[in-house]
């Protein structure tokens, strides 16, 4: 496939005087995976909700397959399924009653054949007969998916949708929509969750409504400057006033009971042998001082304390 099916080209949204997105510039490829990533307040659903044509930019232009989602609604409905942080199911209704009703609101006629196999692919063939209130929060998740999906969009918006829920349920929820990719479907997904922006083929970072890197996840971790160590010392909780200390020492962040040390000297090696003598100036000696790979999480704290904007 070719062409962009999502299109930010400087795009600005304001409520009041907070500016949600601030000239933000991106493209999303047909067929691909594609992740709105930040904290609450970085901007995922405001740019969630213009790329479904529920609000209007204040500034540049949105187009959604080469269509404007405001001027031109009706045309993209139907190639559009929108999957928001509440969406509503019907409790009163059985998981066959609610996709029916939802394949009725998109004028899908015959859609039994869909249905049977979206209710195949999300495991709820046994459950078709259950009311939506007596579902568990995962099997609601997979149902507002089946709902979203009936109609067969060409792309698929999602906002935030494994906020809230178990991780065996986050984890098939991902199966799914590996499985929906392999079929030629967009995906764009808003989450606040850094471990599932690695699962996305490219990945927008976003910080107080500004864009700040995009990229394949891989090549944003590979060029995290400077190398990054994690230190392990027998101790409750790392000493990370001694570490940030340290000369060449950029950043500091706690994982529990290790610390990952992020220093400007490349060298893993050199830069290693620096914290253990620093530890052992302060009588304390290291359990562990090994290299570790760069994760979106330290790409994100490099990128909002001071490196920059990359594109």
């Amino acid at each position: 496939m070719t062409g962009d099916a999502l299109r930010f080209d400087g795009v600005s949204k304001l409520y009041g005087p907070l500016r949600a997105l601030d000239d933000v510039s991106l493209a999303v490829r047909k067929g691909e995976m594609f992740g709105l990533i930040g904290p609450d307040g970085a901007g995922k659903t405001t740019a969630i909700r213009l790329a479904c044509g529920l609000l209007h930019p204040d500034k540049g232009t949105v187009a959604v397959l080469g269509r404007s989602p405001t001027a031109e609604h009706h045309a993209i409905t139907a190639s559009v399924g929108y999957l928001s942080q509440r969406f509503s199911l019907y409790g009163d209704l059985t998981i066959d009653e609610n996709i029916a009703f939802f394949a009725e609101i998109h004028g899908v006629g015959r859609y039994a054949a869909e249905r049977d196999r979206l209710l195949a692919m999300t495991q709820l063939t046994p459950f078709r007969k259950r009311r939506a209130d007596r579902l568990s929060g995962g099997m609601k998740q997979k149902l507002a998916l089946a709902c979203t999906l009936i109609h067969e969009p060409e792309v698929l918006l999602l906002d935030e949708p494994t906020t809230g829920v178990d991780p065996v349920s986050r984890r098939e929820f991902w199966k799914l929509l590996s499985e929906f990719l392999s079929q030629e479907l967009t995906i764009v997904m808003a989450t606040p969750y850094l471990d599932e922006a690695e699962r996305c083929g490219r990945v927008a970072l976003l910080h107080e409504g500004k864009l700040m890197a995009i990229d394949a996840p891989a090549v944003l971790q590979a060029g995290l400057r400077g190398s990054l160590l994690e230190v392990l010392v027998p101790a409750a909780r790392p000493p990370i006033d001694l570490l940030a200390a340290i000369p060449g020492v950029i950043d500091v962040q706690t994982f529990g009971d290790r610390a990952h040390v992020r220093c400007a000297d490349p060298d893993a090696g050199a830069a290693a042998t620096a914290i253990v003598a620093a530890l052992a100036r302060e009588g304390l000696e290291a359990v562990s001082v090994r290299p570790v790979p760069a994760s979106l999480e330290d790409v994100f704290i490099d990128l909002i304390t001071g490196a920059g904007t990359r594109h």
